[in-house]
């Protein structure tokens, strides 16, 4: 488990770098991502979607171009902090701090689940990809947007210390274990690094 997979270490790490979070994200995560990453989903304007990890708010802005019933939840409330300042004073937006391995929703509650760039920091992924499958209807989709392992062995054990890293086999294995059957994976990321990222869009089963 890498040092930022323990929730109270994340907690600490997001407390600062909430503070610079949205100047330093375009160059990881930008614009042009989130709308890829969006146009692979089918959301019709009267869904419900909920955006775990939410952070500052970046995704749940994208998320609102396509619904106004978007919900937004995270652990750090450093991080919900920033997004109520952006968007919760004048979108219809319903923060929550939580967990994402405990999500506080009833059954089949969403149309849409959307997480970006919080796998990483979960010391229990399969157990979040369950909860999703969870308060997911059936037939819904669960897009999860994570760090694409880095080719190099050396900065694979060096991402690996850190943080969660995984490549498309292991994200396999991961929705496999969650009870998912039908997902598709697909690597993106800015210009100077378009691998940098792995983007996974599952179907949530009707036996759920």
């Amino acid at each position: 488990m890498g040092v930022l997979e323990d929730k109270r270490r994340a907690r600490v790490f997001y407390k600062y770098l909430s503070q610079v979070y949205d100047q330093i994200n375009p160059f990881i995560w930008n614009e042009a991502m989130r709308t890829e990453a969006i146009d692979l989903l089918d959301i019709d304007e009267d869904d419900r979607v909920l955006d775990v990890g939410c952070g500052t708010g970046f995704a749940t802005e994208g998320l609102l171009e396509e619904t106004d019933d978007v919900y937004g939840i995270d652990q750090s409330v450093h991080q919900l902090e920033k997004a109520w300042a952006k968007l919760g004073k004048h979108d219809p937006v319903q923060f929550s701090r939580g967990d994402a391995e405990r999500l506080p929703y009833r059954t089949n509650s969403f149309d849409v689940l959307w997480s970006s760039g919080s796998i990483e920091y979960w010391p229990n992924p399969v157990n979040a990809l369950r909860e999703f499958r969870r308060v997911t209807k059936p037939g819904g989709q669960v897009l999860v947007v994570g760090p694409n392992n880095p080719r190099n062995s050396v900065m694979q054990r060096v991402a690996d210390a850190i943080m969660l890293f995984y490549d498309a086999d292991e994200a396999d294995e991961m929705f496999e274990r969650a009870g998912y059957e039908e997902f598709d994976h697909y690597l993106m990321g800015p210009s100077h690094k378009p691998d940098i990222a792995i983007t996974t869009v599952a179907t949530v089963p009707d036996d759920s």
